[in-house]
């Protein structure tokens, strides 16, 4: 892998270890408060909370890890694994990205981004499952429609679900990434895109409203919608029509990204968007006195860093919003990309871009240290006498919360043959 495409993982990782305020500090300062005003609150909701406040602590249980230099020993707890945890993300993200490694082209990729209008977002955080599967038929016939329409050919991509902006407000997108060709229908030739665009973002966002329209108007007249609270007005023929009328009306945003100068920069792009959190804990500022003070960047006034300040609940509500329900999946995989055909697809594409078939795949990484030496993320070694590596001797059992003392159950000697 390059050096430019780990870099992203590797400063997400190290970064998280640096921050003085994380998430998980919210939620113990004020979770229990919120949970107490919000009876009501889903069981997803309160599971996600009370993960991300017991991830890398000892009430999840561990190891013991000690130094072969000097014997200092510490301990290394377990993490939730919770893909809404800041702290979870790193790892599962660069796994991820050394096994789409591999699946590059050599062609032009493009990234475009296809965005709601605001005006339907609490219809959709209303019925967050069949509208959020809707975005994605949307979008992805939309590309696929365009695909055979001006290339002949069947086109593959990776859809990735965002639903935040930079205030934790709703904002559903999906962040689009395309190879620039075609595959014909008989895999007898690659056609491929043009050199400066894809297609016209103009054209993409008109099929895109349509397609995304009717297929709403399908669901309402099927009765598949919920209306529920605030969104009742929408529920009514007269309220809906209206919603209809102003979404028909408003321009929705395409945003297609000139193509990246080769497939070697395609993956620290990437990196910037796949298993992302609402928020990360390195942009988090403070937590005190009821308030959360956290860095964001001001997309209105040039992108400029900024910093905001809420009041705690607030903040829990608004970072919940972006809590999928289980199952939902947050990427997905489309036209010789999708998974059922991916792998002779692709090698097809190799072969009529005459390249060899099947690349040459590193090993994959045994244990963390070795992935992290992979995305050159220094570990953490002794900080007594720095050796580069700590050994796990001992088992740590979960330790109830408000105990100090862990369990150890000893690990057999390491294999040092």
């Amino acid at each position: 892998m390059q050096p430019a495409a780990v870099s992203s993982a590797a400063e997400e990782e190290q970064a998280c270890e640096r921050a003085t305020v994380e998430l998980a500090d919210v939620f113990r300062l004020y979770g229990e408060s919120y949970r107490l005003a919000h009876p009501l609150l889903p069981a997803s909701h309160v599971r996600v909370m009370r993960d991300i406040e017991l991830c890398r602590t000892a009430a999840l249980g561990g190891h013991l890890e000690r130094c072969p230099g000097c014997g200092f020993e510490r301990p290394a707890y377990d993490s939730c694994r919770n893909r809404h945890c800041p702290k979870c993300q790193a790892l599962a993200k660069a796994k991820w990205l050394l096994a789409r490694e591999a699946e590059l082209l050599p062609v032009p990729y493009f990234h475009a981004a296809f965005t709601l209008p605001h005006e339907v977002n609490p219809l959709v955080l209303a019925n967050l499952r069949p509208l959020v599967g809707l975005l994605f038929h949307g979008v992805s016939e939309t590309l696929l429609t365009f695909g055979r329409n001006e290339l002949g050919g069947t086109l593959g991509f990776l859809a990735i679900l965002h639903t935040w902006d930079q205030l934790l407000r709703s904002h559903f997108h999906l962040h689009c990434l395309i190879p620039g060709g075609a595959l014909s229908s008989d895999r007898s030739a690659w056609t491929p895109s043009p050199e400066k665009f894809l297609f016209r973002v103009e054209r993409l966002a008109e099929v895109f409203r349509g397609k995304f329209l009717e297929e709403l108007k399908s669901q309402h007249a099927k009765g598949e919608l919920l209306f529920p609270g605030k969104t009742a007005a929408l529920g009514t023929p007269e309220g809906f029509s209206q919603l209809l009328d102003t979404l028909y009306a408003k321009g929705w945003v395409v945003y297609c990204k000139p193509p990246f100068a080769g497939p070697e920069t395609v993956l620290d792009y990437l990196a910037r968007y796949t298993h992302r959190v609402a928020i990360s804990n390195y942009r988090l500022l403070d937590a005190s006195d009821g308030y959360v003070r956290f860095a964001y960047r001001d997309r209105k006034n040039g992108d400029v860093p900024a910093t905001a300040t809420l009041p705690a609940g607030e903040f829990i509500r608004r970072f919940l919003l972006h809590v999928l329900p289980d199952g939902l999946q947050r990427i997905r995989h489309y036209g010789f990309l999708a998974n059922r055909a991916k792998k002779k697809a692709l090698s097809r594409c190799r072969e009529l871009l005459g390249v060899p078939p099947t690349p040459a795949e590193p090993p994959s990484p045994a244990n963390r240290a070795e992935l992290l030496a992979r995305l050159g993320i220094e570990p953490a070694g002794c900080p007594r006498c720095h050796h580069p590596f700590l050994v796990p001797v001992a088992r740590l059992a979960p330790v109830p919360t408000g105990c100090d003392r862990p369990c150890l159950s000893r690990l057999p000697p390491p294999d040092t043959s």
